[in-house]
């Protein structure tokens, strides 16, 4: 791509941002911070830039906008608020559920560590359920309560883990979506942070995609396409809001799957707010993981809402092939990715040797075909020509839709039992 990467542990913190937040030194006021790297995130060894914006006073509003509590900004830009006068309260209880909100106030407990030992047995080896940038990862239980719990403990001394912790709490602290992973707390003693979620029972897509072993078991097509809406709909929603927000590091390692295979977004240190409404990127510094970071990013450190859309799009192609981005540009060599997808996803006489072999050829040929065209519209070089997320979403909303019909079902190979959205799991 032509740019000097360097692969390091921590980062250098961006100060533009002074946001209210739990205080690190037992005192009130601002803190500073701003979103760290992880150990496999990319940061430009040379050339970056820091954001060219005059910094505001206040705390949250200058994430979300002085007047968008309790609203939703569609992708015609216009505001709609849940709570109007017309709305009993059941249908704003149905609207919570199915388009998200933005609370005026975190709603947040704060754990005592006490509580997390308890939970966790003392952090034993066996609550341990993964590791990343920020620290381990421990599921947990609150007893008499019967709330199960996924608690990130920050690795002691990370500069990386400390920004982090502070942009999960005013991000996740505020927003309320079905396919946002729901932050409940967070907990501070004894120099530890402690990041509190709801658990999702089948961890990171990643795993199911790329994962090995016993506990592992391959994704339908159904599934591959609920997954898909789920995602696309938590990135809407970011995108939609008054201040759209940019979440910098789509990939399947952040996108989290509870029984029902439901998709939720996590780990939103990286996620970056546009000030206005009229601000057409961000110029920061470039992080993000290798393969997913679109190029207008990487080559100016000018940062879109579409450059989200590109990364959703290499996702798209991973679920398609079942191979990591990494290895389908091993594969590509000098070629670039756009004409490898054109090749092999969208010429009928490839597609079948490169979809994912874990499918067994469980998929319908033509919607597959759809889904790589899709894909393809994703990874422009240019963001202007890339969809936006809501039409992204209507896509595959339409494929969905194709997907369910008798019609289609009979141009399917050997088709498997038909899994519904939000029924009981086939287990991929």
């Amino acid at each position: 791509m032509g740019n000097c990467w360097s692969f390091q542990s921590a980062s250098a913190v961006d100060h533009r941002n002074s946001i209210t937040a739990p205080n690190l030194n037992n005192q009130s006021g601002s803190i500073q911070f701003s979103a760290g790297t992880s150990n496999n995130r990319l940061i430009q060894s040379s050339n970056s830039t820091s954001l060219g914006q005059s910094s505001h006073s206040g705390g949250f509003s200058r994430f979300f906008g002085p007047s968008s509590s309790n609203n939703y900004s569609t992708g015609n830009n216009t505001s709609t608020s849940f709570w109007g006068s017309e709305n009993s309260q059941a249908s704003r209880v149905r609207d919570e559920e199915e388009r998200g909100q933005i609370l005026d106030v975190a709603d947040l407990r704060a754990f005592t560590l006490a509580e997390l030992k308890a939970a966790t047995k003392n952090f034993r080896a066996e609550t341990l359920v993964g590791e990343g940038g920020f620290g381990k990862v421990y599921k947990g239980l609150i007893r008499g309560e019967g709330l199960a719990i996924a608690i990130k403990k920050l690795n002691s001394g990370s500069n990386q883990g400390v920004s982090e912790w502070q942009s999960e709490v005013n991000f996740l602290g505020r927003l309320s979506h079905p396919n946002l992973v729901k932050l409940l707390g967070f907990g501070r003693e004894d120099s530890e942070l402690f990041l509190v979620y709801e658990f999702m029972s089948r961890g990171s897509l990643d795993n199911h995609l790329f994962g090995r072993g016993a506990n592992v078991r391959p994704l339908s097509w159904d599934t591959r396409l609920t997954i898909m809406i789920g995602a696309a709909r938590g990135l809407h929603f970011l995108h939609s809001l008054e201040n759209a927000i940019i979440y910098r590091d789509f990939k399947p390692s952040n996108i989290l799957l509870d029984s029902k295979y439901t998709a939720k977004l996590s780990d939103f240190g990286l996620a970056k707010s546009i000030t206005s409404p009229d601000q057409s990127h961000i110029s920061t510094r470039i992080v993000g993981t290798h393969g997913y970071a679109a190029p207008e990013y990487i080559a100016t450190g000018h940062l879109y809402v579409k450059s989200d859309v590109y990364g959703f799009g290499i996702f798209l192609v991973e679920l398609l092939t079942g191979k990591r981005i990494s290895g389908i540009m091993q594969l590509c060599g000098e070629t670039p990715l756009r004409d490898w997808v054109k090749r092999n996803l969208l010429n009928r006489g490839y597609i079948r040797n490169t979809m994912d072999a874990k499918l067994e050829g469980k998929y319908p040929s033509n919607l597959a075909l759809q889904t790589a065209q899709l894909a393809l519209k994703c990874i422009q070089i240019e963001p202007k020509v890339r969809p936006s997320m809501k039409e992204v979403l209507e896509r595959l909303e339409q494929i969905e839709a194709a997907n369910e019909k008798p019609a289609d079902n009979r141009r399917r190979v050997n088709r498997p039992r038909v899994v519904q959205q939000h029924g009981r799991p086939d287990g991929g």
